[in-house]
């Protein structure tokens, strides 16, 4: 397994409780395809540079995991699927 560090940025509606919510459904995203779940780190509400669907703000959550390279595809359709979810970024951790 590969170890990756994934970037989302959320719709700024989600808070609180619906946060939670959606990382968790990210971690159940990895693990059900046989990877490992890392930290998570909520870098909060930050101001964007262009609108994104509509939105000058975005709530980012930054997540570390190991998956098999292949699986990152499935991974980052789900993601692309889901309407919480402005963007996200999935990379190779060096080291």
């Amino acid at each position: 397994m590969t170890d990756y560090e994934m970037v989302t940025m959320m719709s700024p509606e989600v808070d609180g409780e619906k946060l939670t919510e959606i990382i968790g459904w990210l971690g159940k995203l990895i693990t059900d395809r046989g990877g490992e779940m890392g930290s998570t780190e909520q870098w909060g509400i930050r101001k964007l540079a262009y609108p994104v669907k509509k939105f000058m703000e975005a709530n980012y959550v930054l997540a570390q995991f190991k998956l098999e390279p292949k699986l990152t595809r499935e991974v980052s359709a789900e993601l692309k699927a889901s309407e919480n979810i402005l963007r996200h970024l999935i990379v190779k951790r060096e080291g």
